[in-house]
């Protein structure tokens, strides 16, 4: 049987304290990962503007707008909380605030990860060809899913 929403936030309701330690730390956590997204993100808004882009393939500008995309939308998700917080302040909203970063922050990940494997796979096929661009890619992805997922449920569970 469900347990209904009411109850549900009241069994999960945490001292203000807690709420307010563990926005900090999201916050410092997503000010971390802003930096890096939103150098990556400048750096792709440039690109059009270079001589070189003229010789893209179709194909690679598609992937190219997809990864503006995905660049754009990582940076929505990980400044999002700070809107919320801000719009929220002092409403009673702390752990909403605290539950809807904690999901902008997985998905800032996640686009951080498809970001970093998008962008290595288009400068290695500009660079060098399609089939390296895969495997760099691929690398890329492998890594991003061992060190930032894998690694930490590997250690959640054996702490069990």
């Amino acid at each position: 049987m469900r347990t209904p929403p009411s109850l549900r936030n009241h069994q999960q309701r945490r001292p203000p304290q807690q709420l307010n330690r563990n926005l900090n730390e999201l916050l410092q956590e997503l000010r971390v990962m802003q930096t890096g997204v939103q150098i990556l993100t400048g750096f792709l808004l440039t690109i059009p503007f270079t001589q070189r882009f003229e010789s893209l393939t179709d194909t690679q500008r598609t992937l190219y707008l997809c990864i503006l995309v995905v660049a754009v939308l990582t940076t929505f998700a990980i400044v999002a909380p700070v809107c919320y917080h801000r719009l929220l302040f002092r409403k009673g909203e702390r752990e909403w605030i605290v539950r809807a970063a904690h999901r902008c922050c997985l998905g800032g990940i996640l686009g951080l990860g498809v970001l970093s494997a998008g962008s290595v796979y288009l400068v290695f096929d500009v660079v060098i060809t399609a089939t390296a661009a895969l495997i760099a890619a691929a690398a890329v992805a492998l890594a991003f899913i061992s060190l930032w997922a894998a690694v930490p449920f590997i250690f959640r569970d054996r702490e069990r």
